[in-house]
């Protein structure tokens, strides 16, 4: 049976999945901020029996409801029998007009003093992840008891040297495979701090006074964080006691040069900073930490043990010093065992193992260095190809986050004349317009610390830059929008509204 959470970062969500996975069910969960149709693609697929959910979560101190949310999806899911709500925005919800829901307390069996734990087989089935789904329905990827344990407490113990004593918190929502990787923490008797709602409010330091008031030892969180706490000119280091901190890992996006000098800065000079890679996929990283190795700037430390990974050229060759296919020519234990509704391994096939016979092809561009570091370049299918030489997309993003005059930005490839243009939209920082000598400016600067190739041919401010709802920068459906195809699942989107700017603009037809 499948068991389904849609849930914020609480306590009651990681009881749920420890209590449904002990049973040898299979465990699945969605973020509350995730609209209907998010849902419903995702949980839709699977037919989950039971539901649990809140009655609404809270964005920057505002409560937000849940209940009608639920209505709508559990009438388009026949499959669910049970829902249980977990109070949190209010004391008593209101659920009478919720199918077959009970309240959290009333589930519990208040006599119980022990777990009996079901025996699984090391392969038997734990948790369905999604895809992003910006290209269709999302993917259902179905991972193992024994290779999710085996390949997260390898992450956690030996790339992340976690102990009994740590502290250990991540950034995260129930929605982003991170959750499932820090609740495997739990194995190694660490304590764990969750957060839920804008990392934010009520001030751009709030993860930091909390930081240092749970003393904490592993901080987890995203690029995106890391970038938008530097252009905030918050100090952590100075502002708060973090003598307890040893270790910060990000993920989600390239970390820019700058951000790694912003780390030692600003956070703590005697620590490890992490830049870990990986997916959803297999529920952990490729390139990860390592305790004992030194920090590059720019670099992830290395490839994760046990792992086959390569930088493939076109060839399928490995290759060293260069721009290449993230592969990895070995199985790994957390690899999904299939994905759900795949009845005959198609789809699975053609995810990982279309471009290289039996070699797991993950879709990023990266290069491992001569001291087997690993630099990312972005997403394979982002890569631009002008002049036929590919080119990563975080080069680029790695000098425009360096420029004060910018919020964000998002670059793609328009194909142009029988080649592929460099297209970059920006959007602009607070009391800044996007001017000629900007333009000159950012040309220059990507001129002399990338190269001539990635010299956009196009500067177009616009008002935002549309992400996933794991916040992952969406450039294929950029690209297909300014060249007038459809995108076809915007319900992935946390802001699908920002599409609309691209598409049809006066300034790409010339």
């Amino acid at each position: 049976d499948r068991v389904v959470g849609f849930v914020p970062n609480m306590p009651e969500s990681i009881i749920a999945m420890l209590a449904a996975t002990s049973l040898g069910a299979i465990w699945s969960s969605c973020s509350p901020d995730f609209g209907i149709k998010g849902v419903l693609d995702r949980f839709g697929q699977t037919r989950p029996k039971v539901l649990f959910t809140a009655d609404g979560y809270f964005f920057k101190g505002k409560p937000l409801d849940s209940i009608n949310k639920i209505g709508g999806i559990v009438k388009e899911i026949p499959s669910i029998e049970k829902i249980v709500v977990i109070p949190y925005v209010s004391e008593e919800p209101d659920i009478s007009n919720l199918p077959n829901a009970v309240m959290f307390d009333a589930f519990k069996d208040p006599d119980a003093d022990k777990i009996d734990f079901q025996q699984m087989d090391f392969d038997d089935p734990l948790y369905i992840m999604y895809s992003s789904g910006t290209t269709g329905l999302p993917k259902c990827m179905v991972q193992s008891v024994g290779g999710v344990l085996l390949h997260q407490k390898k992450e956690l113990v030996l790339h992340t040297d976690l102990k009994e004593e740590d502290t250990i918190f991540y950034f995260t929502t129930c929605g982003w495979m991170m959750w499932n990787w820090l609740t495997c923490s739990l194995s190694v008797g660490a304590s764990l701090v969750l957060f839920d709602g804008n990392p934010f409010h009520p001030g751009p330091d709030a993860l930091w006074k909390m930081a240092q008031d749970e003393k904490v030892t592993v901080f987890g969180t995203s690029a995106g964080y890391i970038e938008a706490l530097k252009t905030a000119g918050v100090k952590p280091g100075k502002q708060f006691d973090l003598s307890a901190l040893k270790s910060v890992l990000s993920t989600g996006s390239p970390l820019s040069d700058e951000n790694f000098e912003f780390i030692y800065n600003e956070v703590k000079e005697d620590l490890q900073l992490a830049s870990i890679s990986g997916g959803s996929d297999l529920n952990g990283c490729f390139a990860l930490g390592n305790p004992i190795g030194p920090v590059y700037t720019g670099e992830l430390q290395c490839r994760g043990l046990g792992m086959k990974v390569y930088a493939y050229d076109e060839s399928g060759k490995p290759v060293v010093g260069q721009q290449a296919e993230l592969v990895c020519a070995a199985p790994f234990p957390s690899m999904p065992i299939f994905f759900w509704g795949d009845e005959d391994g198609s789809k699975y096939h053609s995810a990982y193992f279309d471009e290289y016979p039996g070699i797991w092809t993950h879709g990023d561009f990266i290069m491992v260095t001569e001291h087997g570091g690993v630099i990312m370049f972005g997403r394979s299918d982002a890569t631009l190809n002008p002049g036929g030489v590919r080119i990563g997309t975080a080069e680029i993003y790695r000098r425009l986050d360096a420029m004060e005059e910018l919020e964000d930005s998002v670059i793609v490839g328009q194909s142009w004349n029988n080649d592929v243009r460099v297209i970059l939209f920006v959007k602009m920082a607070k009391g800044f317009d996007l001017t000629d000598e900007l333009q000159n400016k950012i040309r220059a600067d990507i001129r002399a610390n990338a190269s001539p190739r990635h010299v956009p041919a196009k500067i177009i401010a616009c008002p935002d830059v549309p992400y996933t709802l794991n916040m992952k920068k969406v450039e294929l459906a950029v690209k297909k929008t300014i060249e007038g195809k459809e995108v076809k699942n915007k319900d992935a989107l946390k802001n699908p509204e920002a599409l609309d700017f691209f598409g049809g603009l006066e300034e790409l037809k010339s």
